[in-house]
């Protein structure tokens, strides 16, 4: 039986689990959370906290100081947005808005952070302070580093951040803490070939665009596969490919849109100045002009090792030590909770969403709400873990 079972301080399942499917059948993407941050607004200030909205437009922060006075502050952050994806799920609470729904879970994690908000909020039996950071626009927009620029850190001072998200693959009651790496750098790119456009009956009278581009799409994941360390994984995915648009006519121009994903910052840039190289190298051959818009998006997540540990201690008294996994494979896809981690030391968990669970971004998934509880208690317990006797533990 779990805490929210016998405390009536905690919400209960059936409180949960309406907040969550609200959330699900509203969901509002990127910098457009504006229903959902007003939900949010009210309920922790039903609960007595105080409020701060606006941050990052849709951002709010809610602060706690804990009733045995002055002591550490610690940041638990949710993120609150939702994707452009159809919804193919039939359940009740399936998203109201043609093309949006939570394929990522972000309304089980804003709902977890409010359902440890009320229960802290409710008997705030630390030393200390918590900020509870509901963040906008995780997906590819930055919401985080969005936060920080309209002064996250410098307004609500903290020593430290937490985080979690969901996953798919895991048992629900257990978790995953990595020492270090846990999701990749995000970088994106748009380039666009320009050549001469002619008769397709007659390419010698053109410069081919298109096959410069072809060749391109296979060449670039050599500076994957045999330029880069085996023991450093790095992905490089052309993922759009946009030319021409009838049969008899070699076009102009060629658009290529893609990802890099690494660990390594120095291995990124290496990266970089290589697919620079090749395009260069491409563009000579074949006559072409090349326009890239390269962008560094999203930097890789790493957790500060001595707070993961204090994690795992944590997850091992909530979920039992034997559910706990320690430094599992790192993902290749990316989280902006890397910005606050690369401010403050910080730590990013996964807790598993269930074996049979569809995976991330999928029109199909669904949060577990048999997590939903658990990561209440997580958040709890952690929070009493670091801010138990007024300092952070020496640990950490």
């Amino acid at each position: 039986m779990s805490a929210i079972d016998n405390n009536t301080h905690w919400p209960t399942q059936d409180t949960l689990q309406a907040w969550r499917h609200d959330f699900h059948r509203h969901p509002e993407t990127a910098f457009q959370e504006h229903r959902t941050s007003a939900r949010v607004a009210q309920l922790l200030q039903s609960w007595g906290l105080q409020v701060h909205t606006g941050l990052a437009g849709t951002g709010i922060v809610a602060v706690l100081h804990g009733s045995r006075g002055a002591g550490p502050s610690i940041g638990l952050r949710a993120d609150m947005d939702a994707l452009h994806v159809h919804e193919l799920n039939t359940c009740a609470h399936k998203s109201v808005h043609e093309g949006r729904m939570h394929a990522c879970g972000h309304d089980g994690h804003t709902t977890m952070l409010l359902g440890a908000a009320q229960t802290l909020a409710a008997q705030p039996d630390f030393a200390g302070t918590v900020h509870f950071i509901f963040q906008p626009a995780e997906e590819n927009e930055g919401g985080a580093r969005a936060m920080m620029a309209d002064g996250l850190f410098e307004r609500f001072p903290m020593d430290a951040v937490y985080s979690l998200h969901n996953w798919p693959g895991l048992p629900v009651g257990s978790a995953a803490v990595h020492s270090t790496a846990v999701m990749a750098a995000f970088d994106i790119f748009d380039l666009t070939l320009t050549g001469q456009g002619c008769h397709a009956a007659m390419p010698h009278l053109g410069k081919d665009a298109l096959l410069a581009a072809c060749q391109l799409v296979t060449q670039l994941p050599a500076l994957i596969a045999r330029e880069q360390e085996v023991h450093k994984p790095a992905v490089l995915s052309i993922t759009s490919f946009h030319a021409g648009d009838t049969y008899n006519v070699m076009p102009e121009a060629i658009k290529l849109r893609g990802t890099v994903r690494c660990f390594d910052m120095a291995q990124r840039a290496r990266i970089e100045q290589r697919f620079r190289d090749a395009i260069a190298a491409t563009c000579q051959l074949h006559g072409l002009k090349a326009e890239l818009d390269y962008r560094v998006s999203y930097p890789a997540t790493i957790n500060h090792p001595v707070h993961a540990e204090v994690c795992a201690e944590v997850l091992a008294q909530v979920l039992g030590a034997d559910k706990v996994y320690r430094d599992l494979k790192p993902s290749m896809a990316s989280e902006d909770f890397s910005f606050m981690s690369q401010a403050r030391p910080g730590v990013y968990i996964w807790m598993g969403n269930g074996e049979d669970s569809a995976s991330l971004h999928n029109p199909q998934y669904d949060f577990n709400d048999q997590v939903l509880p658990l990561g209440v208690e997580y958040f709890v317990a952690l929070v009493h873990a670091l801010l138990r006797d007024g300092k952070l533990p020496a640990s950490a």
